[in-house]
C-alpha cells in the first residue's frame, strides 16, 4: 500500500514538468503540421487557403531540396570523420602523463564552450580571409597565393568550421572511455610482445567502441540541424553549395516568405532526423548488448 502511495505521489510530483515538456513539444510541432497543409505567405496576409500536400510535393521536387541533401549528409559524415578520428588522437595523446596536462585539456575542451556564431566569425574574419585572414598572411609568409576558402571551398570551410567546435566533445567522451580501460591488460599484452599498433587494434579501439557510437549519435543529431555556422560564413552559397535542409528551410520561411513551404520542410527534416536517430539508437543497443 505503501509503495503504490509513492509511486502515486512520484507521478503527481513529475506532472507539471512532464505536461510542460509535452506542451513545448506539442504545440509548435502540432501547429507547423497544420501550417503545412496551407497556402500560406507572409506578402499576401489573410489570403491562406487549403492546399493538402502540395507543399510538401513543391519541396520535395525542388532542385534544391537534393541539392540540400546531398550537402547534409557530406557536412555530417565529414564532421563525424575528423571529430571521431581526432578525439581518439588527441584522447591518446592526453592520457599520457606531461607537464602542464590539466592546463592542456582545458585549452583543449575549451573550443566546445564558444558560441557558434562566435566561432564562426572568428574563423571568417580572422582566419579565412583571404586579405587579412591569418591562412592568408602564412601562404604570403611562404611564397604562395592566398586562398579564398568561402568561395572556392565553401563546404569544407563549413566542415572543418564545425569539426572545431565539436572535436572537444569527442575528445572528452574518448579521453574518458581511455582512461577506463584496465592498465593491468595494456601492460600484459606489452609484456607478450604486442607493439603500440596491435595493442591500439586490438585492446584500446574495441573499448573505445561504445564511446564512438555514442559521440556518433550525439553529433549526428545535432550536425543534422547546423544553422549558424552557415548563415554566418556562406549564407548557403555560392548557390546551393553550402545549402542544407535547416538552412533551406529558413530560406522557404523567412526569405521567400512561404510558411506553408517552410512548414512542410521542417516536417520532413524532423522526419529524416527521427529515422536517422532510430537507426542509430538500435545500433547503440546493438553495441551494448554485445
Amino acid at each position: 500500500m505503501a509503495t503504490a502511495h509513492s509511486r502515486s505521489a512520484a507521478r503527481l510530483m513529475m506532472s507539471p514538468a512532464v505536461i510542460l515538456l509535452l506542451g513545448w513539444m506539442i504545440i509548435p510541432l502540432s501547429m507547423t503540421i497544420y501550417f503545412s497543409f496551407l497556402r500560406y505567405n507572409l506578402l499576401t496576409p489573410g489570403t491562406e487557403a487549403w492546399a493538402g500536400f502540395d507543399n510538401y510535393r513543391y519541396f520535395l521536387t525542388d532542385p534544391a531540396f537534393f541539392d540540400a541533401m546531398g550537402n547534409t549528409f557530406v557536412l555530417v559524415l565529414g564532421v563525424l570523420l575528423i571529430t571521431v578520428v581526432g578525439g581518439i588522437l588527441l584522447g591518446l595523446l592526453l592520457d599520457q602523463p606531461f607537464f602542464g596536462q590539466g592546463i592542456v585539456r582545458i585549452l583543449v575542451i575549451a573550443p566546445f564552450f564558444v558560441m557558434p556564431t562566435v566561432s564562426a566569425l572568428v574563423w571568417k574574419n580572422m582566419f579565412m580571409n583571404p586579405v587579412n585572414g591569418l591562412f592568408a598572411y602564412l601562404a604570403t609568409a611562404v611564397g604562395l597565393e592566398p586562398f579564398d576558402f568561402l568561395s572556392h571551398a565553401p563546404l569544407a570551410s563549413i566542415i572543418l568550421i564545425v569539426s572545431w567546435q565539436w572535436l572537444p566533445f569527442a575528445t572528452l567522451i574518448l579521453l574518458t572511455a581511455l582512461q577506463s580501460l584496465d592498465q593491468e591488460q595494456l601492460e600484459a599484452a606489452e609484456m607478450d610482445g604486442a607493439g603500440p599498433i596491435n595493442r591500439f587494434t586490438f585492446i584500446m579501439l574495441p573499448h573505445l567502441g561504445r564511446a564512438i557510437t555514442v559521440v556518433i549519435l550525439i553529433q549526428t543529431i545535432f550536425l543534422l540541424s547546423i544553422f549558424a555556422e552557415i548563415l554566418v560564413t556562406t549564407n548557403g552559397g555560392p548557390g546551393t553549395a553550402t545549402t542544407n535542409l535547416t538552412y533551406l528551410v529558413y530560406v522557404q520561411s523567412l526569405l521567400q516568405f512561404d510558411v506553408g513551404g517552410g512548414s512542410a520542410g521542417g516536417i520532413v527534416a524532423v522526419i529524416l532526423a527521427n529515422i536517422v536517430a532510430i537507426f542509430l539508437m538500435r545500433m547503440i543497443g546493438k553495441n551494448l548488448d554485445a
